[in-house]
């Protein structure tokens, strides 16, 4: 009987952990790239969390402190070529982003640290900090959205959530 009852226990669980990994996650990976014209590639990997009832900017995403800009582990920006992103030269490579919101205007943060969880972040690793275009959106985006439009020689990337929408140009190096 004590065996019986050891081994519905295992299966027991054995089904709950099946069951949690069918579940699809809070903030699902997602991937926003676009092809330049120089045929060079810039991409972001992040995860997207959703509002879920929730106020966010101000509130779970506070003003006045850096944001992982995403959830889960830091968000990846990969360039195959040197940018100029508001006036800032990034170099072709790896970096993290991060955003500083505020209520009167947010900064990208460019990070050369790469590969950590998204809410271990080190300033001393920050390549630049650039001004971001914010506009109030009339609908609210539920699920956060980072978006890569290619435009002339460059491009614009993206942040949307919430009722803001963040922008910032940048330049392929020619």
């Amino acid at each position: 009987m004590r065996k019986t009852i050891v081994l519905s226990v295992v299966a027991l669980l054995s089904v709950l952990a099946i069951a949690q990994q069918q579940k699809p996650p809070l903030s699902p990976p997602k991937k926003a790239d676009a092809k330049l014209g120089n045929g060079k590639t810039v991409s972001v990997d992040y995860s997207a969390p959703s509002m879920r009832g929730r106020k966010i900017m101000g509130e779970l995403v506070p003003y006045g402190k850096v944001w992982r800009t995403g959830a889960n582990s830091a968000t990846k920006f990969h360039t195959d070529s040197d940018l100029t992103v508001n006036g800032t030269k990034v170099p072709a490579g790896d970096y993290t982003l991060y955003t500083l919101p505020s209520e009167s205007g947010w900064k990208l943060i460019i990070n050369k640290q790469t590969g950590q969880w998204g809410t271990e972040y080190d300033q001393a690793q920050d390549l630049a900090r650039v001004d971001l275009t914010r506009k109030a959106l009339s609908a609210p985006v539920d699920q956060l959205t980072i978006a890569i439009e290619p435009a002339g020689s460059g491009g614009v990337l993206k942040i949307s959530w919430e009722t803001t929408e963040l922008t910032v140009p940048f330049t392929v190096k020619q």
